[in-house]
C-alpha cells in the first residue's frame, strides 16, 4: 500500500515491515509448529505499542487511526497469521468494550493492562446453534442478589485458553435482549472447555466455554442497559470486517511474494519457470486481484475514520479481501506444484491459515446478503 499514505503512515508500515522481516516470519513456522499462543512476539507488539494504537490517550492508548492499525496488522499477518489473529483480539474484540462501557475500575484493573500485554482479553458470542445467526444466542442471564447469573455454551473463543477475561454476550431481562458481560478467569461457574483442532492458525488457540450459574455482580455489565447489546456489537462489526481484511492482504501478499521467489528460481525444460507463460497469467491475475482488495480495505478504513458512511464499504472490503487471499493463495500453491503440498515450505500454511480470513468477521454468503440488503434499501 502506497497511494495516499502519509509520511506518519509509512514510518508505522516500515516499522511492523521490519519486525515482520526480522522477528515474526522467521519464527512463524516454528510456532506453527509447536501449536501454542504466541506468548513471546505477543509480548514484543505490546512492547512496540500495538494494542494501544487504536484507543483514545485518555484511556492509555496511541490516539491512531483504524488505517494506521491495518496497516501494522497487515504486515504482521504477513509473517504469521496465528499472531496477528491474536493481536486483533487483543487490539479490539477482546478490550473494546471495556473501553467503551467499562468503569473506571474496570479499566484500570484489566483494561489498560490489557495495552500493555499484561493481561489477555477474549469475546465469547458463537454457540453450538448460533453462529452467523445472533438471534441464535441463547445464552441467558438471570437477576439475581447483587448481580445476574449467566448459564449456556460458547464455542470458537478465539484466546480462551490463556484469557484473563472474557466479554459474554448473553440474554437478559424480561425481552431476553442481548446483554454484555464481563466474566473474569476463575469465577465460579465459569470453565475453559476442549480446544479445537483446527485447519489452520495452529498458534491461535481456540476453545469452548461453558456457564453454569456463573455469578456476575452489577458493576461487571457492561451495557449500560439490559438489552443493548446488539446495538454496541452492530457498530464494533465495521471495524472488526475491515481489520480482517487487512489481515487477508497480508497473508496473500506473502504467498504471493513467494511465489515470484520460487518462479525466478525453479527450473523446468531449461529455465525459470517464470518464462512460461501460464505461470506469468497466474502471477499477473494474482497481483492484480490483491491490488484491487487493498484498495477496498484501505478506503473502507479511511470512511470509517473520517466518520463517513463504512458499512457497506467495510462488507464489501472484507468479501474481496478474504475470497482474493484465498484464491491468491490456492495459485500459490499450484505454482509450487508438488512442493507446495510439502510441509517444509510455507506455501501450505498459507493456503490452511488464509480460511481462518473467510469466517472472521462474516461468511462470504452473509457480507453478499449485508451488502445487497444495502443496495436496495
Amino acid at each position: 500500500m502506497e497511494f495516499g499514505l502519509s509520511d506518519e503512515q509509512r514510518q508505522i508500515r516500515d516499522t511492523f515491515a521490519r519486525l515482520c522481516d526480522e522477528a515474526i516470519a522467521p519464527k512463524a513456522a516454528e510456532l506453527d509448529a509447536a501449536g501454542e499462543f504466541p506468548a513471546e512476539l505477543f509480548a514484543l507488539l505490546a512492547d512496540v505499542g500495538l494494542f494501544a494504537m487504536r484507543y483514545p490517550e485518555a484511556d492509555g492508548g496511541a490516539g491512531m487511526r483504524l488505517t494506521e492499525f491495518c496497516l501494522a496488522l497487515e504486515e504482521i499477518a504477513r509473517g504469521s497469521l496465528s499472531l496477528a489473529g491474536a493481536a486483533a483480539m487483543q487490539s479490539l474484540m477482546g478490550t473494546k468494550f471495556l473501553q467503551l462501557l467499562g468503569s473506571e475500575e474496570i479499566k484500570t484493573r484489566l483494561f489498560r493492562p490489557a495495552l500493555l500485554g499484561q493481561k489477555i482479553g477474549a469475546i465469547c458470542m458463537t454457540e453450538p446453534n448460533a453462529g452467523s445467526d445472533l438471534g441464535g444466542i441463547a445464552t441467558r442471564a438471570e437477576r439475581t442478589e447483587g448481580g445476574y447469573q449467566l448459564t449456556g455454551q460458547k464455542t470458537w473463543v478465539t484466546s480462551a485458553p490463556v484469557a484473563d477475561f472474557f466479554t459474554v454476550f448473553a440474554r437478559a431481562g424480561v425481552d431476553a435482549k442481548l446483554t454484555i458481560f464481563l466474566v473474569e478467569r476463575g469465577a465460579e461457574g465459569l470453565t475453559i472447555g476442549r480446544s479445537i483442532h483446527k485447519m489452520g492458525v495452529w498458534a491461535l488457540p481456540t476453545a469452548e466455554l461453558s456457564l453454569d450459574r456463573c455469578f456476575v455482580p452489577d458493576s461487571h455489565r457492561l451495557s449500560h442497559a439490559e438489552g443493548d447489546g446488539e446495538e454496541h456489537l452492530r457498530k464494533t462489526l465495521a471495524e472488526i470486517r475491515v481489520i480482517t481484511g487487512a489481515m487477508a492482504i497480508g497473508v496473500a501478499r506473502a504467498a504471493l511474494d513467494a511465489s515470484i521467489r520460487y518462479a525466478t528460481e525453479r527450473k523446468q525444460f531449461g529455465k525459470p519457470i517464470a518464462a512460461f507463460q501460464a505461470i506469468q497469467l497466474k502471477l499477473a491475475e494474482m497481483a492484480t486481484g490483491l491490488a484491487a482488495a487493498e484498495l477496498l480495505v484501505y478506503d473502507a478504513a479511511r470512511r470509517y475514520d473520517a466518520g463517513l458512511p463504512h458499512h457497506r464499504e467495510a462488507a464489501m472490503a472484507k468479501l474481496q479481501a478474504s475470497e482474493t487471499a484465498a484464491s491468491v493463495c490456492d495459485q500459490a500453491a499450484r505454482i509450487y506444484a508438488s512442493y507446495g503440498y510439502a510441509m517444509e515450505y510455507p506455501i501450505q500454511r498459507y493456503l490452511r491459515d488464509v480460511r481462518f480470513t473467510l469466517i472472521g468477521g462474516g461468511t462470504s454468503e452473509i457480507l453478499k446478503m449485508l451488502i445487497a440488503r444495502e443496495l436496495t434499501r
